[in-house]
């Protein structure tokens, strides 16, 4: 049996069509657009992605929704409120293996309004071996459940200033290539930095820890700051020289 031309064509396009759905829906299964996991939060959905490319930014603090029901700066500073605006998530947050392409946002400061807009995470929170690409803004946030960064790249400009972990933080294999800040931070069940690499500096000042803390094979290219750093109690120089011993 001959086949035309005019039939071959047709076939070549049908294909190539096909071809292109199949593209198309690798790709929609590849990818998830943070709205869609700030929508699913909304709703009470625990979140859990595994080898995924989240698009945009993820705004754990809900700054833009928020804003338009704010008072104005005048108002909430003369009349001696506050401008820190929190949030709570209070679902189960679980990344394994994805790559953030926006920022992501647990601690944002809106210079025009004055507001100061945070969140908390009452339940666990994993972001295992993720690619941050842009900021990672934990700042102030309180973790009540486990949390687990290990294996995770921080690309650009990441803090855990203030930032207080209840159960134990695992931050081991981790790689930040920007200046990374854990000023203030409480680690109240231990926590873990073992193999973690700092391509700049770590700041650690006034950090607290009780329990296990691990930071066998870490590298800091930069320099430490650990003024006033007390783990179990001891200062951060005396507790390197006590686990070398």
């Amino acid at each position: 049996m001959e086949i035309s031309a005019s039939q071959s064509t047709k076939i070549r396009i049908a294909m190539l069509l096909l071809f292109s759905l199949f593209i198309l829906r690798s790709f929609a299964q590849n990818s998830v657009s943070a709205s869609r996991i700030m929508e699913d939060i909304r709703e009470g959905k625990n979140i859990s992605y595994e080898n995924v490319t989240i698009s945009g930014d993820l705004d754990f603090t809900y700054m833009v929704e928020k804003m338009p029901d704010l008072p104005k700066k005048s108002k909430w500073w003369n009349n001696g409120g506050s401008n820190t605006v929190e949030e709570s998530i209070d679902v189960s947050v679980s990344f394994i293996n994805c790559t953030f392409e926006g920022d992501v946002l647990a601690y944002i400061h809106d210079d025009p309004s004055g507001y100061t807009f945070t969140a908390d995470f009452d339940r666990d929170v994993v972001f295992k071996g993720c690619d941050f690409n842009r900021d990672a803004m934990f700042k102030y946030s309180d973790f009540d459940g486990t949390v687990d960064f290990s294996g995770s790249t921080f690309q650009r400009k990441s803090t855990f200033k203030y930032a207080e972990f209840d159960e134990k933080a695992d931050f081991s294999n981790t790689r930040f290539d920007d200046d990374a800040t854990f000023k203030y931070a409480q680690f109240d069940e231990g926590g873990s930095f073992k193999n973690a690499v700092f391509e700049e500096s770590w700041n650690i000042k006034y950090l607290k820890a009780r329990g296990e803390f691990d930071i066998a094979g870490l590298e800091v290219r930069d320099d430490i700051d650990a003024k006033y750093t007390k783990i179990n109690g001891r200062s951060f120089t005396n507790y390197l020289i006590d686990s070398k011993n």
